[in-house]
């Protein structure tokens, strides 16, 4: 009887020594997006009224520096010598005590610090929309094909006494942010516009926070989206769960000239309605995720003219949809003869149902976003003071855009448009890589031998040519 071969992995002589590598090449990426899209230079202008004239590190660049550095894997302040070791591609990185008088400085005047970051976010934002052209969020947008901002809510689990830090309702003890995302389509991934940090035990119903979060998306979006005086328009689509299926909330949106897609809950006579329409035979199969075809054992249908809808704002319309349960599921009090009921409210006049209904569960695709952004930082909030996680939260959105930038500009058209963080980090950020002079320029050589260096090195060119362009 044969047996494998056996086999060892090499085993070369291990030392420390003086040599010119640099760990996380592929974030030459990261910075070059920040200066295509003019972040620095809005940041530096936002926040120079809080830093000191003879300040050896400005504050725009401390943030700058922890955005990259949650960008390329790490947790904590201290993680920032992933990038004070490679002067040659970061520059300067302040030590860690000067990171946490950053941070307690801005947080001292955290109101007026959350709202010029955020305005250095939406020059920022208008540049790399500008930069992407064609294949940016607002392109092409209207009514028939909205800008579409998700709304989801997380939960943070807090391990120590933390400011604000309250239980939760799945008997947890931490954070309740609302956060708001621009979804990319099916082609890229999506970006930040908006974290509402929230004690843990805040409703998940609140409308006033809907509200507000709402507001705050809406501020960081390029004006030529916008109506007038900053209104809203029909262009873009709020989407959300049944947590904002609010009739203050649908009422603002409606004033507001917005489009939404929110999850609807339904009443205690729902059976009845369903057998009404069991009987009209007013279902229609629903169509599969990608739409090329018929999602088997799915249906939709309209209830808006079965519903008392007294108080909600005209225009509602109420679709359900019902859906064979996945083997194994179990079966929940709102389901109704063997099948899962769920409905939405939009506002959207014209439009097939089934088309309409696989748009509102493509409000799926936020959950993903909030995923990334807890592997940049949202999930382990590392501070003490509530203002302090507030600017912590700046800084998470920070590294989330500057990744989503990159993308749209450097791999318009590239598989790497829609990779997560993780496989953003093996397959490019930590791209083996050599730094050398050569008449007195600096040269960044990537290894032959990484299976990603040549998209990396094409994302770059493409990140320059195209700012060179404009």
């Amino acid at each position: 009887m044969s047996h494998p071969t056996l086999f060892a992995y090499p085993r070369p002589r291990v030392d420390i020594a003086k040599v010119p590598a640099v760990s996380h090449a592929g974030a030459v990426l990261l910075t070059d997006t920040i200066g295509a899209t003019g972040l620095a230079a809005s940041l530096r202008e936002a926040l120079d009224p809080w830093t000191k004239p003879l300040a050896e590190h400005h504050l725009s660049k401390v943030l700058l520096d922890l955005a990259l550095t949650l960008a390329v894997g790490g947790e904590v302040a201290s993680d920032t010598d992933l990038l004070r070791c490679e002067p040659g591609l970061f520059g300067d990185v302040a030590s860690p005590p000067t990171i946490s008088r950053t941070l307690t400085t801005l947080a001292e005047d955290a109101p007026v610090v959350l709202e010029a970051i955020s305005q250095a976010r939406r020059t920022a934002r208008e540049q790399a929309w500008t930069l992407a052209g064609d294949q940016s969020p607002a392109a092409g947008v209207s009514a028939k094909d909205p800008l579409v901002i998700d709304l989801d809510a997380t939960l943070i689990t807090a391990h120590s006494e933390k400011e604000q830090a309250a239980p939760t309702f799945k008997r947890g003890f931490g954070y309740h942010p609302l956060c708001a995302f621009v979804d990319h389509g099916q082609t890229g991934t999506g970006e930040p516009l908006a974290f509402q940090l929230r004690p843990g035990n805040a409703g998940s119903n609140t409308a006033a926070d809907h509200i507000s979060v709402t507001r705050q998306a809406l501020a960081q979006l390029p004006a030529g989206l916008l109506g007038r005086g900053g209104r809203g328009s029909k262009k873009i689509l709020i989407r959300t769960d049944a947590a904002g299926g609010t009739k203050d909330y649908l009422t603002w949106l409606t004033r507001q000239r917005l489009a939404y897609s929110v999850g609807f809950t339904l009443p205690a006579n729902t059976p009845d309605l369903l057998t009404r329409l069991d009987e009209a035979k007013a279902w229609t199969p629903a169509y599969d995720t990608d739409a090329d075809g018929i999602r088997d054992g799915a249906f939709v249908a309209e209830l808006t003219g079965l519903l008392d809808l007294t108080g909600w704002p005209e225009g509602m319309r109420v679709i359900v949809r019902k859906e064979r349960p996945h083997p194994g599921a179990q079966l929940r009090i709102t389901d109704h003869e063997g099948m899962r009921i769920t409905a939405f409210a939009t506002n959207t006049p014209r439009g097939q149902l089934p088309v309409l209904e696989l748009r509102h569960r493509r409000r799926a695709r936020c959950e993903d976003r909030i995923r990334t952004a807890k592997d940049m930082g949202l999930g382990k909030l590392p501070l003490h003071g509530f203002a302090q996680n507030q600017i912590w939260c700046q800084i998470i959105q920070l590294a989330c855009e500057l990744v989503a930038w990159m993308q749209t500009i450097a791999f318009t058209r590239d598989d790497a448009r829609r990779w997560e963080s993780k496989r953003l980090r093996a397959r490019l950020f930590e791209i083996p890589a050599a730094l050398a002079r050569r008449c007195r320029h600096k040269v960044l050589h990537l290894a032959e031998h990484a299976p990603e260096a040549v998209r990396v090195l094409t994302g770059i060119n493409r990140l320059r040519t195209t700012v060179a362009q404009t």
